[in-house]
């Protein structure tokens, strides 16, 4: 393999020459095969075995060299001497006498490294490989990777570490690889190549991956599933490992949570000039896409933006009068900073919203500017940027696109010819608004928000609040004064600090947030604090076009909405006429549309009625648009696992921060009980409604962390009163009573009776709390919380619950088949463990069908996982009695038929186990029925569907399964051969087989004389019934299912064009009484057998008629003469009898791993091999 060259040092260290000219230098690796080196070659294989140098070095290289220099470059590697040898004659034939024309050595060397770069940008263009995607020793890595575990080329090898792995009390040193889909270890102990040690353990497996630190061990990585713990320790950085592991893990809970694989995201755009070469460029992506998610999650930004790169800086902020230390980061959409303490000041800058951006002159006091101009005139001035020449390229490139698109959509939309009225009727706004906007709120305003309902529905153009906010002057007088100073702060806040999207954010606005937000400017700030106005901006018409696409549509989800529509915030006027309910309906439908995996789940209501009353109908959309898919993540599916998660963390903290109630609250499982309703609505369910919104604007400003700590504050204000409970009622309703009691004076809204204040008992009220004053003190105890440990104890708990999850699953669906199979539960749990290993290989690795069809969460427990017919026969060839060698394929073919009840071309769990339970029955003639299922025929459901009803009633129902005609017998006969193929018995298999066969066409042959002509033109009529089409995509199916093996026996073989007659052939000559003769051969789709001698094969011409005309119609035999024929087979009873031991297919299945280790002890999670 040609390599880039490289310049080497010391020529002979380590290596001996084996061959040399004057230009060139084949060496091998001392200590590498046979007879090499002495001692020095002794101790340095004993080194490359030991410090596995064989992962990085080749043992063969080619070095360059002129004569004149001291100076070796590396041309070429390889792994063995005629690889090596092939290199150097090309050399020899192609370079050499080329070389000698050159006068200037330098003129040589130029033209060897230029000649080699060449060959190998040729060898990568032939091959579609980018050149700067891997280093070569981390392709030397990934083939080591793939040789030592088998690995397919589609998993793809992230990194690898040098670390040790703890087998019992002895640690091993080894190699740690880390791919999309698996951890592996590969281990060598003091270079014994008998010692070694492999792992496998699946990303989908891992239930728990921890850092800690022992006294022993400081740096050490657990990693558990739930058969085993492995331990891992001494990594060179194990943060980096760690991170990375958590990364993987993250990707496969997605996978399991939702169904979206992981694709490479290679597009991703970066800000530096020059990547890593050190890691992958998978490694490198993965990277990218942490930092991107990261980002977004700082500065609340759309989940489709991506970070395009970050550069130290300092910000001029005029409300100080202050150069500020930070970080400014550039996405292809946003321009953002954040100071280096994160408090002092951040700030959001849309490229929508810029209308110039320039460099301005540097100076000692203010080196390399960048000033930044928006639409609503504040100017951001950014200093001491590294290359400002570079960013300001990427800024305007990506400035560039923005307006690009801004203008392809005022074509689309034509919503943009907004006039002055309009523009200035929005001056009002807190925001300030790009056009976008603007025109959308003033047709909002007008007619177009009404055309999105029916015309007899009146339809709210404003925020609900404030048309059905009733206020009495006498008695809200001091109420509406404090309001109105709220007010003025806010509006000084906006001329201090500016106003809209571009606004800086500080301690100050915390400090107003903090204070309660104005009821005017609630549903607006909102908007902003969320970061849902970018995604509303930028996504015209969006919500008016869901609307109109879902109105009239019923589903599922649009029950539900309806089932709950009436019970959201009923005790609020604006949702106890049709026009609240209406906008609510409107929402929901729409947000059920666009997120189907979502839909609509409880608590939704709620929410979004809240919404409702402070924003427009569009506006609220888009905030629960950011609050299910970002703030709140998976909160509410179906499953609410985001929410499962978050009580994890909230039992965490509680044990961090309350931990003399911790063990108290958990004894009474009161945590679990009460967090689910506290963070699904966001306390809106719990707390008088005055009192939550001034949570959510909290949540809104400073995300879940709020919740945490107002959750914490809530059982440390009652810890005295919680921990002299006996019970969870009594916990939950001195809980209930607690927050019923939590109200808000400065509120001038009237007051709003509480549903939840029914769980208190009779006893004396809880004194008041003042929300103000209860986040307040959530701030000052708990306030330490940071937004990324959260993140971090998220991870955690999302391994935990989607596992748990997971075997519930397991559970239930075992639960409910145990019934059904002879197969005790223990066995089907392993059975299902497969089923879905099965499953997850083929997600991983390709399969002929989209993994998003087989794997659906969202579906029953036993429709969630379902495999195609290229999974189904790995699992029969592993676990179904019948598979035998080369016909193995066949046959899992015509079961997969019988199995897939509704024709989609996939099978269930309890499909799956219904199969392997009636090829597992010890039953002779229960065996005998599944064979005969296995024809291809039209109506082989009629027998299953009778067979059923025979096996619940008695067994006089026999009589009434259909007759088996002669080209099904045919491929009765075709099914025994295969089953039978490489079995220990199979030659007096076939002799009992032929004499069956025999004994069944004479049968055949007699009841052909009893068929009357009526009972024939009826069985004619039924065959006419069959639609034409099926059947002949049966019989096409049918005649390629089988190997094309030509077979002779006494009995003639002949295909079929050589039995074509005008005349129908009797039966007695397709299979004859001969033919107990017939060898061990197998016999060929294409042919049929007749009776050996000259008057059958003079009684058949060889005219053109086409196959179906050789078949009988009127032959046929009964089930029951099929089954009394075999029962005079002794060789067929033990055969169709011979016991199955389930449970060891079961291990022998676990211990072959799906990657093709066939050599090695393997477990699902282990595997160990000692030589």
């Amino acid at each position: 393999m040609w390599v880039n060259p490289e310049e080497v040092l010391l020529a002979s260290a380590l290596w001996m020459t084996e061959r040399a000219n004057p230009y060139f230098i084949l060496q091998k690796r001392k200590g590498h095969g046979d007879g090499g080196g002495g001692l020095a070659g002794l101790l340095v294989g004993t080194l490359d075995v030991v410090l596995d140098s064989s992962a990085r070095v080749a043992p063969y290289r080619i070095l360059y060299q002129t004569p004149d220099s001291l100076v070796y470059w590396s041309i070429g590697h390889g792994s063995s001497r005629k690889e090596i040898t092939e290199n150097w004659e090309w050399l020899e034939q192609n370079l050499l006498q080329t070389l000698s024309i050159f006068e200037n050595e330098n003129d040589i060397t130029t033209f060897v490294k230029g000649k080699i770069q060449g060959i190998i940008a040729e060898y990568n263009k032939s091959h579609d490989i980018r050149e700067d995607d891997d280093t070569d020793k981390f392709k030397e890595a990934i083939a080591k990777f793939r040789k030592l575990f088998v690995m397919p080329e589609e998993e793809k090898l992230v990194n690898y570490y040098s670390c040790s792995y703890w087998k019992g009390k002895v640690p091993r040193q080894g190699w740690l690889y880390l791919s999309i889909n698996h951890l592996c270890f590969y281990s060598y102990l003091l270079g014994k190549e008998g010692e070694v040690t492999y792992l496998v353990i699946r990303w989908a497996d891992v239930t728990q991956l921890e850092k800690n630190a022992t006294l022993l061990l400081p740096d050490m990585v657990r990693v558990s599933t739930r058969c085993s713990e492995h331990v891992f320790s001494v990594f060179l950085n194990i943060n980096e490992t760690f991170k990375l592991m958590e990364q993987l893990a993250n990707i496969a809970m997605r996978q399991l949570l939702d169904n979206k694989g992981f694709e490479q995201d290679r597009c991703l755009p970066k800000l530096k000039k020059k990547s890593p070469k050190k890691v992958s460029a998978l490694k490198r992506d993965l990277d990218a896409r942490a930092k991107s998610e990261r980002y977004r999650a700082l500065f609340r930004l759309p989940k489709d933006e991506k970070l395009d790169g970050h550069t130290d800086c300092t910000l001029w902020t005029p409300f100080n009068k202050m150069h500020i230390l930070g970080q400014m980061f550039v996405s292809t959409n946003y321009i953002c900073f954040t100071s280096k303490e994160e408090t002092i000041c951040s700030l959001i800058i849309p490229l929508r919203e810029v209308t110039i951006v320039e460099k301005a002159d540097s100076c000692n006091v203010l080196p390399s500017p960048l000033s930044i101009s928006t639409k609503n005139k504040m100017t951001f001035l950014f200093a001491n940027l590294k290359d400002r020449d570079f960013l300001v390229q990427r800024i305007s490139d990506f400035l560039q696109q923005t307006t690009s698109k801004i203008y392809f959509e005022r074509e689309i939309t034509g919503s943009l010819s907004s006039s002055d009225d309009e523009v200035s009727s929005q001056q009002g706004s807190v925001l300030s608004c790009s056009p976008q906007r603007s025109a959308l709120g003033s047709e909002g305003d007008s007619d177009r928000q009404f055309n999105l309902n029916d015309n007899r529905v009146p339809t709210a153009t404003q925020a609900l609040m404030t048309m059905y906010r009733r206020r009495s002057p006498e008695e809200f007088n001091p109420k509406l004064a404090k309001e109105f100073l709220k007010e003025q702060a806010w509006k000084n806040h906006f001329t201090e600090y500016g106003q809209g999207v571009c606004m800086y954010r500080t301690e100050k606005t915390k400090e107003l947030v903090l204070q309660g937000i104005p009821e005017n400017m609630r549903g607006e700030l909102w908007l902003l604090f969320s970061g849902a106005i970018n995604e509303m901006a930028t996504h015209p018409g969006y919500y008016e076009d869901l609307v109109e696409k879902s109105m009239g549509k019923y589903n599922l989800a649009t029950e539900e909405i309806e089932r709950d529509l009436h019970r959201s915030l009923p005790e609020h006027p604006a949702f106890q006429n049709e026009m609240g309910i209406a906008a609510l309906r409107r929402v929901l439908t729409a947000y059920a549309f666009r997120n189907p995996n979502i839909g609509y789940c409880q608590a939704m209501n709620i929410v979004t009625s809240v919404l409702l009353l402070y924003a427009k109908e569009e506006e609220a959309f888009w905030l629960l648009v950011a609050l299910c898919e970002r703030m709140l993540p998976d909160y509410y599916n179906t499953r609410v696992v985001g929410a499962l998660v978050d009580q994890g963390v909230f039992e965490e903290l509680a044990h961090v921060c309350v931990p003399q109630l911790y063990d108290c609250m958990q004894a009474l499982s009161v945590i679990s009980t009460i967090s689910l309703s506290w963070f699904l609505t966001l306390f809106l369910s719990v707390m008088p409604f005055e009192s939550a919104v001034v949570v959510v604007d909290c949540f809104f400003y400073e995300g879940i962390k709020v919740i945490f700590q107002l959750a914490l504050s809530v059982l440390d204000a009652n810890i005295h009163q919680l921990l002299s409970c006996k019970d969870d009622g009594e916990a939950m309703t001195i809980l209930g009573r607690y927050l019923d009691s939590v109200t808000n004076k400065d509120s001038t809204l009237p007051p709003i009776p509480h549903l939840h204040s029914l769980l208190t008992d009779n006893g004396e009220p809880h004194p008041e709390v003042d929300i103000f004053k209860l986040v307040r003190s959530s701030y000052e105890k708990f306030g330490s919380i940071r937004a990324d440990v959260i993140e971090q104890m998220r991870f955690k708990q999302r391994l935990r619950v989607i596992q748990a999850i997971e075997d519930t699953t397991k559970r239930n669906v075992v639960r409910t088949i145990v019934t059904e199979t002879p197969f005790s539960i223990d066995e089907l749990e392993e059975l299902y463990t497969l089923f879905k290993a099965e499953h997850l290989t083929s997600c991983y690795w390709g399969s002929t069908s989209n993994p998003m069809s087989r794997h659906d969460p969202s579906l029953p427990y036993l429709e969630q996982y379902r495999m195609d017919l290229e999974q189904f026969k790995v699992l029969f060839a592993l676990l179904f009695p019948w598979a035998c060698g080369t016909h193995t394929d066949d046959l899992a073919l015509r079961v997969f038929r019988l199995l897939d009840h509704n024709a989609d071309a996939l099978i269930n769990f309890r499909e799956f186990i219904s199969g392997l339970s009636e090829c597992s029955c010890l039953n002779v003639q229960h065996s005998v029925f599944c064979v005969v299922k296995k024809m291809h025929t039209p109506d082989y459901r009629t027998y299953m569907r009778l067979w059923n009803q025979e096996t619940k009633a008695k067994l006089e129902n026999m009589k009434d399964l259909p007759k088996l005609n002669q080209s099904q017998f045919i491929e009765l006969c075709k099914t025994l051969y295969n089953m039978f193929s490489e079995d220990p018995s199979e030659q007096e298999l076939y002799h009992a087989t032929a004499t069956v066969t025999s004994l069944l066409l004479e049968m055949g042959e007699v009841g052909k004389l009893f068929c009357s002509p009526a009972r024939r033109t009826d069985e004619e009529d039924e065959d006419e019934r069959i639609p034409p089409s099926r059947s002949k995509q049966e019989r096409h199916h049918l005649e390629d299912s089988s190997p094309k093996d030509s077979a002779t026996s006494s009995a003639m073989l002949i295909s079929d064009d050589e039995t074509k007659d005008d005349t129908s052939v009797s039966s007695y000559s397709v299979l004859s009484a001969g033919s107990h003769e017939l060898q061990c051969e197998d016999i060929a789709e294409d042919t049929v057998l007749i009776r050996s001698g000259a008057a059958a094969a003079g009684h058949h011409g060889r005219s053109g008629l086409p196959h179906s005309a050789s078949i009988d119609k009127d032959w046929a035999i009964t089930f029951e003469q099929f089954l009394a024929s075999v029962l005079t087979e002794q060789a067929l009873v033990q055969y169709l009898e011979k016991p199955v031991e389930i449970a060891a297919r079961i291990t022998n299945a676990k211990n072959v791993r799906k990657v093709g280790h066939q050599h090695m002890s393997v477990s699902d999670y282990e595997i160990s091999l000692s030589g």
